[in-house]
C-alpha cells in the first residue's frame, strides 16, 4: 500500500522534461522551436550588422558632404585672390558643382536613411520573434506534457501576425537631418555665389580705377 502512494506520488511529481522526453510530439516542437530560436538570434545579428554599416555610411556621406563644400569654397577664395578675371568667367562651375553634389548627396542620404529604417523595423520584428519563441520554449519546458500544442502554437501565430502589421511611419530626426543638409546645400550654394558676385565687384572696381586713370 505504501509502495503504491509512494509510485503514485513520484508519477505525479514527474519532472517536466521527462515528460516531454516521453512525448513525440513535444519533443519534436521543443527541439525545432530551440533550432528556430537559434536561427532568429543569428538573423538579429546579421541584421545589426547591416544596420551598423548603413550608418557608417551615412555617417560618411554627411563628412563627404561637408568635406566638398569646405574645399569648394577654400578653392574659389584661392582662385579668386590670384586671378579674379578668370574667376568671373567661369562662375558658373562651382555653383553647378556645387548644386550637383549637393543634390546627389541628399539623395544618397535620403536613401540610406530610407533603408535604415526598413532594416530597424525588420530588426525589431525579429526580435519580438526571439522574445516570443523565447517564451514559448520555457512554457513548454515549465507545463511538460500539460503544454497545450494547438492553443499555444495558435497564440504564437497570432502574435506574429501582428507583429507583421506595419506601423504609420511618423516624422522622425532622419527627414529633420534631411531638411538641415537641403538648408546646408542652400546656404552653401549661396556663399558660393556671394563669393563669385564679390569677384565680380572687385574687377568692376579694377577697370573703373584703370579707366580713370
Amino acid at each position: 500500500m505504501t509502495g503504491d502512494v509512494v509510485g503514485s506520488n513520484s508519477g505525479k511529481h514527474r519532472h517536466p522534461l521527462h515528460e516531454i522526453a516521453e512525448s513525440a510530439t513535444h519533443k519534436l516542437l521543443l527541439k525545432q522551436w530551440i533550432k528556430e530560436e537559434d536561427l532568429v538570434a543569428r538573423r538579429v545579428a546579421l541584421r545589426e550588422s547591416r544596420v551598423d554599416a548603413v550608418r557608417r555610411e551615412i555617417a560618411a556621406l554627411y563628412c563627404g558632404f561637408f568635406v566638398f563644400h569646405s574645399l569648394v569654397l577654400l578653392l574659389l577664395y584661392s582662385a579668386s585672390a590670384s586671378s579674379p578675371s578668370a574667376t568671373c568667367r567661369r562662375s558658373w562651375i562651382p555653383c553647378l558643382c556645387s548644386l550637383l553634389c549637393s543634390m546627389a548627396i541628399v539623395w544618397a542620404v535620403r536613401y540610406k536613411t530610407d533603408t535604415e529604417c526598413v532594416l530597424e523595423r525588420l530588426l525589431e520584428r525579429e526580435r519580438e520573434d526571439g522574445v516570443l519563441l523565447g517564451k514559448c520554449v520555457e512554457e513548454l519546458k515549465r507545463k511538460g506534457a500539460e503544454f497545450d500544442l494547438l492553443k499555444e502554437v495558435d497564440a504564437l501565430r497570432r502574435a506574429k501576425s501582428l507583429g507583421v502589421e506595419g506601423k504609420v511611419r511618423k516624422w522622425s530626426a532622419r527627414d529633420v537631418a534631411t531638411m538641415v543638409l537641403l538648408l546646408l546645400s542652400c546656404v552653401a550654394l549661396g556663399l558660393t555665389r556671394v563669393h563669385v558676385i564679390r569677384a565680380h565687384q572687385y574687377l568692376y572696381i579694377a577697370k573703373r580705377k584703370k579707366t580713370l586713370l
